[in-house]
């Protein structure tokens, strides 16, 4: 009997896995399998932080299927080859996987579709970008989603069937996603399907609403590596809060559907994962400084809570989304260093570096992207820290030492705003 190869990518969980779901309907064997292949990611393979939590949700996802009677085979690439000869070993007829939307693996995907007997499906979005026409503002971006119907329900946990003989499988260790200096002794993670199951079970919608712009609370979900790697999809976590949905659970899917319009945003302009969306800011007058760069990376601006943010960053691999936007600001507008720097370096440091909510995240901030906030809108980061830390408990935290400030908000606010005059009046 024919066998199933089910191509794991960012879709790294058994629960409403439509790829692994269709193959075990199939009534056939399944051949679970994972390649690492970064050098097919184009300008983006996965970065530090990444690769560390890839090698804890490979395991645990193999761990997983092992208790059900099946393994992950693991490989190196190159992907379209080693399928190949998958399929030859196993006598598999075809490979099911689930689909990504970042420019270079679409191109590498639909070069295997034509080699290969292969069938695609969607697990990590609401809606499929080419459903609808392309948007640049939200709203009505998110009313139009909505317009086309109810959500389908997630599908249960799929058990695939065991085939008579396992290919070979590549160690785990011997990919070497793990840092060889212990710099993420200090992530507080349970990467896989288990922990993302765990965290939405705990997590408390009402509190969202009224806390989610605050740092010094526990009050987001924290899901967001774990929606990345696909250990729990977007369904899932609409099941679960649509309930809610009148009250307290609309504030989260709301978020859902940022998510969403990120994913489009990239699908229908991916020229904007290393470029601007609006044109006019490809001669923005940036003022490169290696130094102050490595200030704001390594938290040593002398504001606290845009310190506090970077250094939760180093020590965790996440941070606040409010204070992402803080910290976005003052690299982009007080510092005037380009807003690709800054998504080169949380590419490299976030546990939930995801290419589509990155690239329209410093966008955003920038002023550049789809519904951007205006370039002369710049958070002062004193002012944030007030607001949305009041106690300055987070900051503390993060920040125990006084240190003096690199650049004077109020001077960098006036340099910025005469930067943005100079590409209005068509000066680089």
């Amino acid at each position: 009997m024919s066998a199933t190869i089910v191509w794991f990518r960012l879709d790294l969980r058994l629960a409403d896995n439509p790829a692994l779901q269709a193959a075990v309907e199939r009534g056939r064997p399944v051949i679970p399998v994972y390649i690492w292949v970064p050098e097919e990611e184009g300008k983006w393979p996965p970065g530090a932080a990444s690769r560390w939590w890839l090698h804890h949700s490979l395991a645990a996802l193999d761990a997983s299927l092992r208790q059900r009677g099946s393994r992950l085979i693991i490989r190196r690439g190159p992907s379209l080859e080693t399928l190949r000869a998958l399929m030859q070993e196993t006598g598999a007829d075809t490979v099911f996987w689930n689909r990504r939307y970042e420019p270079a693996i679409i191109a590498r995907d639909k070069t295997i579709k034509a080699g290969l007997p292969a069938e695609s499906f969607n697990s990590a979005l609401l809606f499929e970008p080419w459903e609808l026409k392309p948007y640049r503002v939200f709203t009505p971006f998110w009313k139009a989603c909505l317009a086309k119907g109810l959500i389908s329900h997630p599908v249960g946990r799929a058990v695939p069937s065991a085939p008579s003989r396992w290919p070979a499988s590549v160690p785990l260790n011997e990919l070497q996603l793990l840092p060889k200096l212990d710099w993420a002794r200090g992530f507080d993670w349970e990467p896989g399907e288990a922990g993302a199951r765990k965290l939405l079970q705990r997590f408390n919608p009402s509190r969202y609403t009224a806390e989610r712009d605050r740092p010094d609370l526990r009050g987001t979900s924290r899901l967001s590596p774990h929606l990345h790697f696909g250990e729990i999809g977007p369904r899932q976590i609409w099941a679960a809060l649509v309930k809610n949905a009148d009250q307290s659970g609309w504030g989260y899917l709301r978020q859902l559907g940022w998510r969403e319009f990120a994913h489009h945003l990239l699908y229908h302009f991916p020229h904007t994962a290393d470029e601007p969306l609006r044109p006019e800011f490809a001669k923005f007058p940036w003022q490169p400084d290696r130094k102050q760069l490595r200030a704001w990376q390594r938290g040593q601006t002398g504001y606290p809570l845009v310190d506090a943010g970077m250094r939760e960053l180093w020590s965790t691999g996440w941070m606040h989304n409010r204070v992402r936007m803080v910290v976005a600001s003052f690299l982009v507008k007080d510092l005037l260093i380009s807003w690709q720097d800054g998504a080169h370096w949380f590419w490299d440091t976030l546990v939930d570096a995801d290419l589509a909510n990155n690239t329209l995240g410093w966008q955003w901030v920038a002023g550049s992207g789809a519904d951007a906030a205006p370039f002369f809108r710049i958070f002062n980061p004193t002012s944030q820290a007030e607001k949305f830390d009041p106690r300055g408990e987070y900051a503390r935290h993060w920040v125990p030492e006084p240190v003096a400030p690199i650049v004077d908000h109020a001077v960098a606010r006036k340099r910025a705003l005469a930067a943005l005059e100079k590409i209005k009046k068509g000066k680089s």
